[in-house]
């Protein structure tokens, strides 16, 4: 059987007819921002208080996209007669975001809870070299990150909470009987 002569000119009239009369899913970007899921991943933000320099993140980014520099500072003893101290300083810490590929993994890995998902994901830029955020830009991105979920409240009390209470409650008892002891005699008495 032959097809009839302009049957796909009417079946393309049909698809537009009916496309018309719906509401589109189209939103126009730049005049309305898009409702982002809670967690979404954007950009990786750094808490720069918590890092302590151990290099975990820059060895675990399958990307290389880490990087780091940092010296050493001695820190004096805090005893009289102790041993003095080293830490690692941070001097650099930079995410080449033209290479990273935003797996999460330095996130996971840190220790410390020094990097976090931001939302943030208006970050272009025009040249590729710009992509390299340096930890000023990294820091400023934490303002963007959502607190975290709150606690289930029928789940059980995390044990180091719980462990943390008990030494409080003893180390209150301790002190209760102490502050009775300076109390001293005759001070009782005075009514």
């Amino acid at each position: 059987m032959a097809p009839v002569p302009g049957s796909g000119l009417a079946k393309g009239l049909a698809v537009t007819l009916r496309t018309m009369t719906k509401k589109t899913v189209t939103e126009q970007y730049p005049d309305a921002q898009p409702e982002l899921p809670p967690r979404t991943r954007g950009v990786i933000g750094l808490f720069e208080e918590n890092c302590t320099v151990c290099m975990l993140c820059a060895r675990e980014c399958p990307d290389w996209c880490i990087y780091i520099d940092s010296h050493k500072e001695t820190v004096p003893a805090a005893t009289p007669g102790g041993r003095d101290r080293s830490r690692n300083v941070l001097d650099r810490f930079a995410i080449d975001f033209a290479l990273c590929m935003y797996c999460g993994i330095c996130i996971e890995v840190c220790p410390f809870d020094a990097l976090f998902w931001s939302p943030e994901f208006e970050y272009a830029e025009t040249d590729i070299r710009d992509l390299t955020h340096e930890r000023d830009k990294l820091r400023e991105w934490m303002w963007t990150v959502p607190a975290p979920p709150a606690l289930d409240p029928g789940a059980e009390e995390p044990k180091e909470l719980a462990a943390a209470r008990k030494a409080a409650d003893k180390l209150a008892a301790q002190q209760q009987p102490q502050e009775q002891e300076t109390d001293g005699p005759g001070q009782e008495d005075r009514t």
